[in-house]
């Protein structure tokens, strides 16, 4: 791998320890990548705060040791200078005012507190969501970013134009240290073509159908680049939030990182542009059978109809999706064998709480957290059997984390749900 005099200089030692490293997994990662050179970032997102779980692997809650075991691969303890990019810690393992809902115990609490304030003093803005171009990093077009979380990943690639692989905790805490990512991948021209065409025939309206379509795109073409056309996405435009669902659902079932909308995605105006020139290696069509099909996978653990628990808001949710569920609530109550939790990221709820509609929520039984998820903590209300969700992503993941059973629907369905404690019947 081509380094420059910079790279030269931390890989010497010249910056201490950690950052030495840091270049050193980078160098390693690049060569398997086939990078042929580093190049600068100052924009990295990242997963570096550390729970319980962590903590008994190493027998120790010191945030230095667990940052240099598990974010620098390293058998000691070194220390880290602030990070050189612009960094932001991603979704984690709790909420940070309501952790006793997840069970967590206050020492634990007290241990990621410590871990929080470490990577407060070395620079990182402590976001703490899956979805953080919602709450103020949006990378401008073309720029080239650092970022784990596929759901992310996805959308900033797709969506806005950055450029961005899915990196690990390890290649991005080594960029946070470095300011630099290997040239690889989707930060080439090269692997952001289309490669693959997807024909919507049957109609796609709702914030359910992007959910739908998206895991079944991401069956389809895996970790290839789709792009879409058809009668079927004819009419007004995606909305934001159905461009995250949709790519949190095809980021799910497949590994998609990348895909075109004519006319809505920044980098293709067609399809002949998004594809280059070239003929798709393979066409696929979504029509009324495959929505049908795909609605039944998503649904696949699920038996029982007495619903234990709704979980909505994964990706994070939403100002506009927040509001929603406040407004299919006001004036109800939750049904007295059902929860419903809603995650936002926190800013966004600190606006829905001066709207009004965390206590609308919480007056009809819901909750409303922040900073986490169940797959990511790992948590549920004690007892849940039978969970449901608006999210194609979390439908996909829960059931295998968790063992429970799953169903997939609208928001709508959802809220109604937990309002009944059952499912509606087919």
């Amino acid at each position: 791998m081509l380094l420059s005099p910079a790279d030269e200089r931390m890989l010497a030692g010249e910056e201490g320890p950690a950052v030495r490293s840091a270049l050193e997994l980078l160098v390693r990662y690049g060569e398997l990548m086939g990078a042929e050179r580093l190049i600068d970032t100052d924009n990295v997102c990242g997963a570096n705060l550390f729970g319980p779980r962590h903590a008994r692997v190493l027998g120790t809650t010191d945030p230095a040791a667990l940052f240099s075991r598990f974010s620098l691969d390293l058998d000691e303890t070194v220390d880290v200078p602030p990070f050189r990019a612009h960094s932001c810690q991603l979704i984690g393992p709790r909420d940070r005012d309501q952790w006793d809902l997840q069970g967590i115990a206050p020492t634990d609490a007290a241990a990621m507190d410590d871990s929080e304030r470490y990577l407060a003093d070395k620079g990182v803005d402590l976001l703490s969501t899956c979805t953080p171009y919602q709450v103020g990093n949006v990378p401008r077009f073309g720029e080239h970013c650092a970022w784990m979380e596929s759901s992310a990943v996805v959308y900033i690639n797709s969506v806005l134009g950055a450029r961005t692989n899915t990196e690990g905790r390890e290649s991005s805490a080594a960029s946070m240290l470095t300011g630099r990512t290997p040239y690889c991948g989707y930060h080439l021209d090269a692997h952001r073509r289309a490669t693959h065409l997807v024909e919507v025939r049957h109609p796609v309206v709702t914030t359910e159908d992007w959910n739908v379509l998206g895991y079944w795109v991401g069956e389809r073409v895996q970790d290839a680049v789709p792009v879409l056309t058809g009668p079927g996405l004819a009419g007004s435009a995606p909305t934001p939030v159905q461009l995250k669902q949709f790519g949190a659902a095809a980021a799910s079932s497949g590994d998609v990182e990348m895909y075109h909308l004519p006319g809505v995605t920044p980098e293709a105006r067609t399809v002949e542009q998004a594809l280059a020139g070239r003929e798709p290696a393979a066409v696929s069509v979504f029509d009324a059978d495959a929505r049908a099909g795909t609605v039944a996978s998503l649904c696949r653990t699920a038996t029982d109809r007495e619903v234990d628990f709704v979980m909505i808001g994964c990706p994070h949710a939403s100002l506009e999706q927040v509001r929603e569920v406040a407004g299919l609530l006001e004036g109800r109550r939750l049904a007295d064998s059902t929860a419903l939790w809603v995650f936002t990221p926190r800013a966004l709820r600190e606006v829905a709480e001066r709207h009004g509609h965390v206590a609308a929520i919480e007056k009809a039984g819901g909750r409303v957290l922040s900073d986490t998820c169940p797959a990511i903590g790992q948590f549920l209300p004690p007892g849940t059997r039978v969970f449901a969700t608006d999210s194609a992503k979390q439908a996909h993941y829960l059931p295998a984390i968790t063992g429970v059973q799953g169903w997939f629907g609208g928001v709508r369905t959802c809220v109604t749900a937990a309002l009944e404690g059952r499912w509606p019947d087919a």
